[in-house]
C-alpha cells in the first residue's frame, strides 16, 4: 500500500514539474526577442493543436513581418487558432481582415467563405435576436456573388436556406406573439409580412387562417361604429383562404366566423340603413 502511494505520489509530482517547465519555457519564449524562433514555436503549437499559445506567439511576431512574404502564413494560421479553438466572432474578423489584406492569396476564397461560415455558427436559435443570422445570410449571399463557380456554393445556399428557415420560424413566433397578446393589428401586419417574405412558407394556411382570425376578433371587440368595416375584412381574408385551401381542416372554424361575419354585417347594415332614412 505504502509502495502504491509512494508511486502515485511520484507520477503526480512528475506531472507537475512538466506542466511547470512547460510553462516556464512558454513564457521564456513569449520574453524573447527572438522573432525566428517565435514564429517557428508558434507554428508548432498550432499543429500540436495548443492554439493558446498558438495566438499568444503569433500575436508577437505578426508586426515584425509585416510587409514579407511569411506575413500571409501567419496571418493564416492566426485566423485558423482563433476559428479552430472556437473564438467565432473573432476567427470571422480575422477571416475577412485576410482576404482584405491578401485579395490574391490562394486562401482568399476559403477565408471568405469561412468568415461567413463563423457567422453562420454564431446564429442563435429562433426564439432570439436574429441579427446574426442575418448577418449570415448577407455574407454567405457576398461570398456566391463574388465566387458564382466556387464548389462552396452549393454549401452556401444550403446553410441560406437554413438561415432563411430560423427567419421564417421567428417571424411566425413573432405574429403569434401579437395575436396573443391581442394586439390583431399587428397580428394581421405580421403574418402578411410572413407570407410577403416567405412565399413557400409552411405557414402560409395558418397565417392566412390566423389573419382572418385577428380580423374577426378585433371586429368583435370594436365599437359599432367601426365594426361594419372590420367585418367586411373577414369576409375578404375568408374568401382568400378558401380560394387557396379549399380543403383545409380550419376551414370548418373559418366558416363558422364567416357566417357570423356575414349576420353582423346584416344587421349593421340595417342600422345604418335605418339611421340614414331617419336623418331624411
Amino acid at each position: 500500500m505504502l509502495k502504491k502511494k509512494l508511486t502515485k505520489g511520484v507520477f503526480v509530482i512528475t506531472i507537475f514539474l512538466l506542466i511547470f517547465t512547460s510553462c516556464s519555457k512558454y513564457q521564456r519564449l513569449l520574453k524573447s526577442d527572438d522573432v525566428m524562433l517565435k514564429k517557428e514555436k508558434a507554428i508548432e503549437y498550432y499543429y500540436n493543436e495548443d492554439y493558446h499559445r498558438a495566438l499568444g506567439l503569433l500575436t508577437d511576431v505578426i508586426p515584425a513581418f509585416r510587409g514579407t512574404a511569411q506575413a500571409e502564413t501567419l496571418n493564416y494560421y492566426y485566423a485558423m487558432a482563433h476559428y479552430k479553438q472556437g473564438d467565432y466572432i473573432l476567427a470571422a474578423h480575422y477571416f475577412r481582415t485576410f482576404t482584405q489584406g491578401f485579395p490574391r492569396s490562394e486562401h482568399a476564397e476559403e477565408f471568405l467563405f469561412m468568415s461567413a461560415y463563423c457567422k453562420y455558427l454564431l446564429s442563435p436559435r429562433p426564439s432570439l435576436d436574429q441579427t446574426p443570422t442575418r448577418e449570415a445570410i448577407r455574407e454567405l449571399q457576398a461570398f456566391t456573388n463574388r465566387y458564382p463557380n466556387s464548389h462552396r456554393v452549393e454549401e452556401a445556399n444550403k446553410l441560406i436556406d437554413e438561415l432563411r428557415g430560423k427567419l421564417e420560424v421567428k417571424a411566425f413566433e413573432t405574429a403569434m406573439l401579437y395575436y396573443n397578446l391581442r394586439d390583431y393589428t399587428a397580428a394581421v401586419t405580421s403574418f402578411r409580412n410572413v407570407i410577403r417574405d416567405f412565399p413557400d412558407t409552411e405557414y402560409r394556411e395558418e397565417a392566412m387562417y390566423y389573419i382572418i382570425r385577428s380580423h374577426f376578433l378585433f371586429a368583435e371587440n370594436s365599437i359599432q361604429i367601426r365594426q361594419l368595416e372590420r367585418y367586411r375584412n373577414v369576409v375578404d381574408a375568408h374568401r382568400r383562404f378558401a380560394n387557396r385551401f379549399p380543403d383545409s381542416e380550419l376551414l370548418t372554424s373559418a366558416n363558422r366566423m364567416l357566417s357570423t361575419s356575414l349576420t353582423k354585417i346584416d344587421e349593421l347594415e340595417e342600422i345604418a340603413a335605418a339611421q340614414a332614412q331617419s336623418e331624411n
